[in-house]
């Protein structure tokens, strides 16, 4: 059963996290766990903490940011299809329904990773949820997009309109991410969190983004006797010597284009510069191995000439969860 140090990011301002886009009328669903460790790692080097990033991201693995309600916690969902049911229902009756649900509470996560099937009541499929009998949500994120207006500072052009998406969590709610790091390591990125919580995290921080303040505490998640398959629950970029032992038999993933900005530099003349992209494997991926998934750093710098160039560093180093499909049971 791990016992997982986790962060929670309480009485977040309305926050945007940026699809890699020019435009901004739709804000990113996910605050994903390489844009999460970036921002500690960029922390924690302005703060000489270290000169190293890499080394930094080495030292640790988190997980991306899910929400929360109150005590109540949810982790993504295995991809694939759930075995789930509702209680009084033909299959053709929630079948579409059971297709929105991106999240599920962690006892009811739990009986899934353990490969047993699930009998619900029609009210615990809720939106994007699947929740306890007893959880009633309600409202937990909202989106609202409004108008905005760009003024060239030179004054030289018109000034143009666009559409700003925010997302505004519930006072009960939030974002939470889970990690394995323990000790002084553990003890930095509390520190480094509560750092983040007030320079804000996504666009727009300098008006109010993305501020929030950081609760620790653990999370116990029980795990199958005799797994056969592990989940991530941060992105997953394998090195070259993982990928032999990852497609046989065939895994169950989503692959995420990862790039953006350098917006976090410290140096402000290489901001507006693109990194590079990469795919990854998104969370919830399921690959049907028990081994440890060790994941691999990649620098994203630009191919920019200039010597003050730095490495632009990307942590593919998934933290996973053991589970129980049945799906290739020899019976």
């Amino acid at each position: 059963m791990p016992n997982l140090r986790i962060f929670k990011l309480c009485r977040l301002s309305p926050i945007h996290i940026g699809t890699g886009r020019e435009s901004y009328d739709m804000a990113a669903s996910e605050l994903l766990s390489d844009t999460i460790s970036a921002a500690l790692a960029s922390l924690a080097v302005s703060q000489g903490v270290t000169t190293d990033a890499g080394a930094f991201l080495s030292s640790f693995r988190i997980s991306s940011a899910f929400p929360f309600w109150g005590n109540h916690y949810f982790l993504p969902k295995p991809l694939g299809r759930l075995n789930v049911r509702v209680k009084g229902q033909e299959e053709f009756e929630y079948r579409k329904r059971l297709k929105k649900v991106r999240y599920v509470e962690v006892p009811l996560w739990e009986e899934l990773a353990a490969g047993n099937p699930l009998a619900v009541e029609d009210s615990q499929l809720q939106g994007q949820f699947l929740v306890t009998p007893d959880t009633r949500l309600d409202q937990i994120c909202q989106s609202q997009v409004s108008q905005r207006v760009s003024v060239p500072r030179d004054g030289g052009d018109d000034a143009s309109p666009f559409f700003f998406d925010w997302h505004y969590y519930d006072q009960q709610a939030g974002l939470y991410c889970l990690t394995d790091a323990e000790g002084e390591t553990a003890e930095l990125l509390t520190s480094l969190f509560e750092r983040l919580g007030e320079a804000g995290i996504g666009t727009d921080r300098n008006i109010g983004g993305g501020h929030f303040e950081i609760e620790t505490g653990t999370l116990s998640i029980t795990e199958p006797a005799a797994p056969d398959a592990t989940v991530t629950l941060s992105l997953y970029l394998p090195g070259e010597d993982e990928l032999s032992r990852l497609f046989h038999p065939a895994p169950r993933y989503a692959l995420q284009l990862r790039g953006g900005y350098m917006a976090g530099s410290s140096v402000e003349t290489f901001r507006h510069l693109r990194r590079r992209t990469v795919y990854m494997f998104g969370t919830g991926s399921v690959f049907f191995t028990t081994d440890r998934l060790e994941g691999a750093l990649v620098d994203l710098r630009p191919q920019w000439n200039d010597p003050a160039m730095h490495p632009v560093w990307r942590s593919g180093r998934p933290l996973t969860l053991s589970i129980k499909t049945n799906e290739h049971d020899e019976s």
